[in-house]
């Protein structure tokens, strides 16, 4: 499960991403991966918070996922290149 979440304000001069991704470990474990930074610079930041179950690391995802949307940030949808 992959998430991107993006606020652009112009008047603010924001212009942020906020990426989560569920994803599993080599040993077995869940993980949920964030990244966020500004839009179109180089580095950003990062956290791995592991969990004990996918469902755990995707309620996680889901509950940042709001809480961003409610400080105007917007879902864009991602397509991956096959």
């Amino acid at each position: 499960m992959f998430v991107r979440l993006e606020k652009i304000n112009p008047a603010e001069h924001q212009k942020r991403f906020y990426a989560m991704n569920v994803t599993q470990t080599l040993f077995g474990e869940w993980c949920l991966i964030r990244e966020w930074g500004r839009i179109g610079s180089a580095g950003g930041q990062g956290l791995v918070d592991y969990m004990e179950t996918k469902e755990e690391a995707e309620d996680t995802l889901n509950k940042l996922s709001a809480q961003k949307c409610g400080r105007g940030y917007i879902e864009r949808e991602i397509c991956f290149a096959t």
